[in-house]
């Protein structure tokens, strides 16, 4: 059996996380790790046993022992490092949200279509079992039709630098709102006739909290809240005319419960026990690898760039700009 090294681009807690992630999965090796001071990655790699240490971003790309790179840096930083792994035929798993705008994003997707390199967004809930099990439930008629979702997602991180500034892409959408908009997108699709939104803005001028309500092509709704202000109770509820679903936790899903018309509880389904739950990503871009394919199934690059766009109206809207917008 092979044995992938996974490179990771970025130190921060997030890596820190695919690098707990790594030591327990299987055929996967903790093999290198990137920052932009050669002191920090050999600090992060001594701590979570990675074979090498590299002081630039440019030093893990070149690497030729490198099957899959891990990007975990900001946002706005994503394009950049993405753009330079592909560059040199690095297959890369980029952490959401994908860039920080759609313009990034389709040039990304031209470039590793151009390059023949593999290219995937890092949302975990997509490649999730349970996220996966919800699709299986909705389509198998357990609530009858579905009419109409809501989901909420809140943390408190209005003190994070990576959320207050603008220049990191920072803001709720980026962070928080994409997992909304991607839970509405796996079980309404994504064929959204009209968006209703309304957006409360922090002092550097990025979105603390917002409603967005999509209205789709056939009739169904979505509800959706975000915020860095409160700690939500992560919700998802799909409702339709025989019943209703209810995930605990749209971030990681952790059950789904299927309650019928009167309200009572017919079903239960847990997710299975996971290392943390990054591991499915890993394991679908590696499957994607081997089967030498360019995109995962899973979150195929036209959904990326489709809430790319979303997000962009939704700024728009808004008036949240971020620097990169205008170059």
């Amino acid at each position: 059996m092979k044995i992938y090294n996974i490179g990771i681009i970025g130190c921060g807690s997030i890596a820190a996380k695919m690098a707990a992630t790594l030591g327990g999965m299987k055929g996967v090796k903790r093999y290198a790790v990137a920052s932009r001071t050669v002191e920090k990655a050999k600090a992060f790699a001594e701590k979570w046993q990675f074979a090498k240490a590299y002081g630039s971003y440019e030093e893990l790309a070149s690497d030729a022992e490198v099957d899959l790179i891990y990007i975990a840096t900001p946002h706005a930083m994503h394009y950049d490092n993405a753009r330079l792994c592909i560059e040199k035929g690095k297959p890369v798993l980029c952490e959401k949200a994908f860039t920080a705008n759609a313009r990034q994003a389709a040039d990304l997707l031209k470039l590793a279509e151009e390059k023949k390199v593999f290219l995937t967004e890092a949302i975990w809930t997509r490649y999730m079992p349970l996220s996966l099990k919800i699709r299986e439930l909705l389509e198998e008629g357990v609530i009858g039709t579905p009419h109409i979702l809501s989901a909420n997602l809140g943390y408190v991180i209005d003190r994070k630098e990576r959320i207050l500034r603008p220049e990191l892409a920072g803001g709720a959408l980026l962070d928080l709102g994409v997992y909304l908009l991607n839970f509405a997108a796996m079980y309404f699709g994504k064929e959204v006739a009209s968006v209703h939104s309304v957006c409360q803005k922090t002092d550097t001028g990025v979105d603390a909290q917002e409603n967005i309500t999509l209205l789709f092509k056939d009739g169904k709704m979505a509800a959706l809240q975000a915020s860095i202000h409160a700690a939500t109770d992560r919700m998802g509820i799909i409702s339709g005319d025989k019943g209703h679903l209810i995930v605990e936790n749209i971030n990681n899903p952790q059950s789904v419960k299927v309650l019928d018309t009167n309200y009572q509880t017919v079903a239960v389904y847990d997710a299975p026990q996971q290392i943390t739950g990054y591991e499915y990503q890993v394991y679908a871009s590696l499957e994607a690898i081997e089967k030498g394919w360019l995109e995962s199934p899973y979150m195929p690059h036209a959904e990326s760039l489709r809430i790319m766009q979303q997000m962009d109206a939704l700024r728009r809207e808004w008036g949240v700009v971020y620097p990169c917008d205008n170059e």
